[in-house]
Parts: structure tokens; sequence; C-alpha cells
């Protein structure tokens, strides 16, 4: 069995991260063969809404000339391991985490390792969620997960029903209606105003950035507001707008409230019964069911306070949706937060090696 002061499980942005300010004395695992894959896997056409300025990590810029796409964001979270020479094991799944002692056992599909702390970093989109008529539908009807979609040629010939209407749901309905009928459902979110691409959204980018990091927090009234809304509603949409939906020729409709012989069924009780193909955007959650320790919720939300678990002393979590900021979960947001549990951690490390010393 391996010994080391930190186990980081994840190595994207938010456990890189959590790496840069590490200093020594840890290792981060990765259940992924290469580092970045958690972006090269998504959907083919995913684009960042994030300048290159917001879309870097701490110590190293990403080096694109305008917003990244998936497969760039992946390839520069490989090159920042790299470049800061991160220990990072690729292809390692943990398994299961529990106590041992004062300190952790962490499990793992090559060999155990024992820490003294441990950094949950392992993101928060990792199983699909589906309603559950889902499995009533005909089997006929092909069913895709946004987060299993890679390109439209996977799409059935025939209608394609795109089942929530936020950022992915709007990308991946653009990319269907270009050869299909393509249906989208479900309430709208609302939408930034202006085009981000444009030069009047680069001009508002920085202000919204600051708002997002630094005013809207959980230390804040209408921080806790915003976040308390978004938790409800979800987003709204940031690149794609209504008037591109209905240019291209994108059928909305209300929400997709169950299954009548086989078939979806709308809010309205229209059955449609053309559908040749669903794709899921009904959003995803965090795995931690290999965390057996009483660190969660009612929710199976891990209990903390700006990512240090409230329960169990040297455990913490980065890169968790609002974790203090509506940019939490973000590129520029997970620096800040790595930053201050490294500061935790540290001061929790020196703590117990002056209580050694006092034996």
């Amino acid at each position: 069995m391996d010994k080391v002061g930190t186990v980081v499980v994840g190595a994207g942005q938010a456990g890189l991260a959590a790496g840069y300010y590490l200093q020594d004395d840890f290792v981060i695992l990765e259940a992924y063969e290469r580092v970045g894959d958690c972006w090269r896997k998504r959907y083919d056409s995913l684009r960042l809404f994030s300048l290159p300025r917001y879309a870097s990590l701490p110590g190293l810029p990403i080096g694109t000339r305008d917003c990244p796409t998936r497969a760039e964001m992946g390839d520069y979270l490989e090159r920042y391991a790299e470049h800061h020479r991160l220990p990072v094991r690729t292809g390692v799944r943990v398994t299961r985490l529990s106590r041992d002692g004062d300190g952790f056992l962490v499990e793992t599909t090559c060999g155990d390792w024992r820490a003294d702390q441990v950094v949950v970093a392992a993101g928060m989109h990792s199983r699909p969620r589906r309603p559950a008529f889902a499995d009533q539908l005909d089997p006929a009807i092909k069913q895709v997960h946004s987060l299993d979609y890679r390109h439209p040629s996977e799409l059935n010939d025939g209608t394609v029903l795109v089942v929530g209407a936020a950022n992915s749901g709007t990308d991946i309905a653009l990319e269907a209606v270009k050869n299909h009928r393509t249906i989208l459902a479900g309430r709208h979110p609302g939408q930034v105003p202006v085009d981000i691409d444009s030069p009047a959204g680069h001009f508002f980018t920085p202000v919204v950035m600051f708002l997002f990091k630094y005013v809207l927090t959980r230390s804040t009234p209408l921080g806790r507001m915003a976040i308390a809304r978004a938790l409800r509603n979800g987003l709204p949409l940031t690149r794609n707008k209504l008037t591109q939906l209905d240019a291209a020729g994108i059928e909305r409709i209300g929400r997709i409230i169950g299954v009548r012989d086989g078939r979806p069924v709308t809010a309205d009780g229209e059955v449609l019964d053309d559908v040749r193909t669903v794709v899921w955007c009904t959003g995803s959650d965090p795995d931690h069911s290999w965390i057996d320790l009483p660190v969660f919720d009612a929710d199976a939300r891990p209990r903390h306070v700006r990512g240090v678990a409230s329960d169990v002393p040297g455990l913490y979590f980065v890169g968790l949706d609002f974790q203090y900021a509506i940019a939490s979960a973000s590129i520029q947001g997970v620096g800040r937060d790595a930053r201050f549990l490294v500061r935790q951690l540290t001061r929790r490390s020196g703590d117990r090696a002056a209580a050694v010393d006092r034996r």
C-alpha cells in the first residue's frame, strides 16, 4: 500500500488547480487514460463560453485566440499537467474512500493508498439524469443522453426530439436541425441579452465574470439569492438565442411529461407519434457513490463550507456547482476555490505535525 500526504481524486480543471497549489507529498488519481479526456469525450461541437483569459487555470494561459473548443480544452489540461509536472496517475479509478485511523484509505483499480487528507475533484457531470418514464418509450426510438452524444450522425433518420432547452439542448438541436426535423421541448430558461461572441459581448464579459466570481457568492445576500435561483431554474442560454432557434426551423414546445403507447406526451396532452430519436438534455449528477463517509445530506449533496467537509476532518471538495460563487464550477472559479482549500489543508497539516511534535 502506498502512503502519501494528500490524494486528489480527479485530474480535470478542479483537480489540476488543486495540484498547482499543493507543494509536495501528493498524488492526483485520474480514471481516464489521458488528462483532458473529461472534455474530449463531450459532444464534438461543444465550445466554451469563456474567452482565453477566463478559460485559463493559474500559472499557464490556454493560448487560444477565442473561446476554446472541447478538444482545445482537453489538450490544454494535458499540457497544464505536463508544464507544472503534476504527479498525475492516469487510468486509476477510485472505487472506495473510507476512514483509516485518523487518515483515509483510498481503494482503486490499481492498488490502494493511505492518505492523511483527500481532495475530491471528480467532476459534477458523471451520471446522466433522465425522467423515470424514459424506460417506457418504444424500443424502436433511439435514446441518447447529452453526456453520451457526440455527433448528429448518431441520430436515427426522421424526427429528433431534444428534451431540455438549456445550453446543451439548444446546441444539439441546432446541429440536428440541419438534417432532421427537430423538436425542442422544455421551459425556456432565459437568455443572455447580448451576443457573447460580438465586440459588445467581449466588452461586457469582464463585468459579468467579475460579478460571477466576486459579487455573486455565498457571502453576499445578492449572491445567495442568485445561487438559489440558479439551483431552481438553471442558468440562462449564454450563446444561443431564441431567434436563432426559430430561424433554424426548430419547433419549440413545452415540457414532456410522460409516455403513452410508447410515444412521448407533452404537457398539453399531445402525443408525438413520429419521433425516431430522443436526446435527453435533462441534466446530470456527480458520482460520489464511492465515498463511504458520513458527509452527505438528505439530498445526497456534500455538507461543506467552501469545500471543507463539515463532518469529516481532512476531506475537501473542489469544483462543486456553486461551491462558493456562481463561478465556482467554471474554469475561472476553480482556481480561487482550490487556493482557499489548499490553505486550509496546509494549515491542518501543520497543526497535525505540531501535535505529533508535542507528544
